[in-house]
């Protein structure tokens, strides 16, 4: 492991460019003939937008998802060429923006899209939309017979395109499709509806990554694939082997050492109480870097290839650690908060259970302080890995 840190750097997330391209091609080879929208709202899960939009580009995406208009202008700016679909919903605010810049928005009500019609038509546009159909999420998005009437208005609006149709599915566990392929049928029929009466739609999706790696998962009439977890490595709930790499790995650095007797007690409460004359370590990172607050209910750390356990509760901008058992440990060591696994520290999956939260959530609340470290590996495996740093973003 890796001794020397930068010292401008309080805390870091290595994202692997690498891992996400071999995601995106394992999951287009899963999916043959169908083309790829990469999903990267909430910052790309917290891998960063911009860079991992560049690398499914890269990879032959021919669009990316997004979950407001700030994110895709953010996009834009930064020289993003895909196509930019807000999967969100658009508020009266974000419309003038949107249209103006050519984001596609996604229509999830009949007075919504009267009104893109409407600021589409002041500003001498044509304006892409895709049509969510509520086939069974009751979240967002138009019940059947409603998204076949509106799906007619947009045909016949002069300053709409209808680009897309889309549906949500509600069931996140990838080892059951029941509800999944129920949600099929349904909007297997409205396309057909919408066909028969307004002609083919260019962009139709619907599995998400559940839906795209389960075999089980009945074939559709989309065109797309629009996932997301599967192509940072984020698991969702499953028994099966899951054929994806881990992209990030969140590290930090020691800051500070301190050799306490035993019996004191450690951080807020002080519920947790050494049982031994200790060596207690201070990391900059808590859960404002997102490390979550329950991860000192047998989390730990890896330090110079130890086991630093987590000891006090997770506060806001610092951790405390057990180095006790760590020789050599000193200001400026390397700490390493979650990885792969394969050198004995906390996966994500493992750092979310200990926490009572979901890996979705430890991803996207890896906070803005902590900077992403771009590098791309040529192999999955740790025992032949070439990185090559690209890129620090703070």
């Amino acid at each position: 492991m890796n001794e020397t840190v930068s010292p401008q750097m309080r805390a870091w997330a290595e994202v692997d460019l690498g891992s996400v391209s071999r995601n995106a091609k394992r999951i287009q080879d899963l999916n043959p003939g169908m083309a790829l929208i990469g999903v990267i709202k909430a910052d790309a899960y917290g891998h960063g937008a911009v860079p991992i939009a560049r690398t499914l580009e890269r990879a032959g995406a021919i669009m990316v998802g997004v979950g407001d208009s700030r994110e895709a202008i953010e996009l834009i700016h930064a020289g993003i060429n895909l196509p930019i679909l807000v999967l969100g919903a658009i508020v009266d605010g974000e419309m003038d923006t949107v249209i103006a810049n050519d984001i596609r928005s996604t229509v999830h009500s009949r007075d919504r899209m009267l009104l893109l019609a409407a600021e589409a038509n002041r500003q001498g546009r044509v304006h892409r939309v895709h049509l969510k159909v509520d086939s069974g999420m009751a979240r967002l998005g138009m019940l059947p017979d409603r998204a076949v009437e509106v799906a007619q208005l947009i045909h016949r609006n002069p300053n709409l395109e209808l680009e897309g149709l889309c549906t949500h599915f509600a069931n996140p566990h990838l080892d059951h499709v029941g509800m999944t392929n129920d949600q099929l049928v349904i909007f297997r029929k409205v396309h057909q509806e919408i066909v028969n009466l307004c002609g083919p739609i260019p962009i139709v999706h619907s599995k998400n990554t559940a839906a795209s790696w389960n075999p089980d998962v009945d074939n559709d009439t989309g065109t797309a694939i629009r996932p997301g977890a599967a192509l940072y490595g984020i698991p969702g709930p499953t028994r099966k082997p899951y054929p994806f790499e881990h992209a990030m790995t969140l590290k930090t650095q020691v800051i500070f050492l301190k050799d306490v007797p035993v019996g004191t007690a450690v951080g807020y409460r002080g519920e947790f109480v050494t049982k031994r004359p200790s060596r207690l370590a201070t990391i900059p990172l808590g859960y404002n870097d997102g490390l979550p607050l329950g991860a000192h209910r047998g989390g730990y750390t890896i330090i110079a290839e130890k086991q630093a356990p987590i000891c006090g509760e997770v506060s806001m901008d610092y951790t405390t650690l057990d180095v006790t058992d760590v020789p050599g440990c000193r200001v400026g060591s390397e700490v390493v908060v979650f990885g792969r696994g394969d050198q004995g520290e906390l996966t994500l999956v493992e750092l979310a259970k200990l926490s009572g939260t979901s890996n979705y959530a430890v991803t996207c609340g890896i906070g803005k302080r902590v900077h992403r470290v771009y590098v791309t590996r040529c192999h999955a495996s740790n025992n032949d890995l070439s990185p090559q740093r690209l890129a620090t973003e703070t």
